[in-house]
């Protein structure tokens, strides 16, 4: 049976497949979201389970919150909830204005959603032609290139594009026939903008010569699709044995030994569920290139909202690190201190020293003497002993008295720290960032 064209029959399909669970619209205000949410409007099944708009204000232009007026005013006409989220877009992240504004929705969207919600995205025909052709020309393998899922887990929910199958002149043959108000957004007509680029400049030229190029162009995604999912059960066998799940790295040698086919995207699995953007081509081979690096040396490959770390013979991934000041200091009394790197120290069980400590960052030189052992020792030697990854190392809190270092955050004591923890009966615990 053909899919239906029209935009009422499919979302009739699409909630009788899916029965269970509230609904809500990320809802722009621009064209294919707002044909979304009136037509969901209409529907009765869309109401009867809790049918509400969701909107992110990026901030980013200065009508946005004119935008958001009227999008909660669109909304109210509907007589349906909107909730308007204010984000704030890194502009300095490396990876792009476009991108940046992209995870911040996300991130936004994440936090919004009730347990158990859907959250709907007019995505269409045309933005999955748009995606796969965005990956093919990053260099992506068949997960990219399958394009968007119709499905997947986000936040305590789940997103869903109902709309993958409709091409984009029904979103506004809609629209223009129901004579509905949308915002008018120019950055969406900023060819400098990669996907832009492509919507108004080389798909349109693609047509002209291959009038079937979007079909084409989406019957390769399903095949890539279907290989990922074929080849899936593969790597994520392949991830067991090359995972460390206590220290959540990867064994650099057994990664590299696997094929490109399963290594790519055992990659991918392990850099998102962490939270952090996939690399490009040429940065897998650095990183490939980097596992053969001699011992001693501490690679470090670094891609916009990820540095991948290459130490002791394993992968260690972590958001990018805000520079620490090294001449930092606090007071510290025993209640939970935020350290420059995002990290914590509080004492446990909470309870307050009977007198406060200074709290210091390496700046190098330091030794201790730790209780019990005959030798003052350098921080650099112990922590080669205990093996804290030395990103870890530079925002590792330092206990003083005056100048007399008696702690080094849970790891070691003199033995006059041992006793001013002890009159205390608590312990010092440090949770580092990342």
């Amino acid at each position: 049976m053909s899919s239906p064209r029209t935009l009422p029959q499919t979302l009739r399909q699409a909630l009788d497949g899916h029965p269970d669970g509230p609904l809500c619209v990320a809802f722009s205000g621009g064209p294919d979201s707002t044909a979304l949410l009136h037509a969901l409007a209409a529907l009765p099944p869309a109401r009867a389970r809790g049918l509400r708009a969701l909107h992110v204000d990026h901030r980013l232009h200065p009508e946005s919150g004119a935008w958001a007026a009227e999008a909660a005013a669109f909304c109210a006409s509907l007589d349906i909830d909107c909730e308007v989220r204010r984000v704030e877009v890194a502009r300095d992240g490396g990876e792009g204005l476009e991108a940046a504004a992209r995870h911040a929705r996300y991130a936004a969207f994440a936090t919004a959603l009730h347990p158990g919600e859907w959250l709907l995205l007019g995505h269409h025909r045309d933005d999955q032609a748009e995606t796969v052709l965005l990956k093919l020309l990053r260099g992506a393998g068949p997960q990219g290139l399958g394009g968007m899922r119709a499905m997947r887990p986000l936040g305590h929910g789940r997103l869903w594009r109902p709309l993958l199958e409709l091409p984009r002149e029904v979103l506004r043959a809609y629209v223009e026939d129901h004579e509905l108000p949308c915002v008018d957004d120019p950055s969406n007509r900023d060819t400098t903008l990669a996907r832009n680029h492509l919507r108004h400049e080389i798909l349109p030229r693609l047509r002209r010569h291959w009038p079937h190029a979007v079909d084409s162009i989406l019957h390769s995604a399903a095949l890539c699709r279907a290989a990922d999912e074929a080849l899936r059960a593969d790597w994520l066998n392949a991830f067991g044995a090359v995972h460390d799940p206590a220290s959540d790295s990867l064994d650099a040698q057994a990664w590299l030994t696997l094929e490109p086919a399963l290594r790519e995207p055992l990659l991918d699995h392990w850099l998102h569920a962490k939270g952090l953007p996939a690399p490009t081509a040429a940065q897998r081979r650095q990183i490939e290139r980097q596992c053969h690096a001699r011992a001693g040396q501490q690679p470090c490959v670094r891609w916009p909202g990820a540095e991948l770390h290459i130490w002791k013979g394993r992968l260690w991934a972590l958001a990018p690190r805000t520079p620490v000041d090294r001449d930092w200091e606090a007071t510290w009394h025993g209640a939970a201190l935020t350290l420059p790197d995002g990290g914590q120290l509080a004492l446990t069980p909470a309870t307050r020293l009977d007198a406060p400590l200074t709290v210091r960052l390496r700046r190098g030189g330091e030794r201790i003497k730790p209780a019990g052992d005959r030798h003052t020792r350098e921080l650099r030697d112990l922590f080669q002993q205990v093996a804290l990854p030395p990103w870890r190392r530079e925002a590792c809190p330092l206990l003083y008295v005056e100048d007399e270092l008696v702690g080094v955050a849970d790891l070691w004591q003199t033995a006059h720290g041992a006793a001013l923890f002890d009159a205390v009966r608590a312990q010092p615990h440090w949770i580092p960032a990342g």
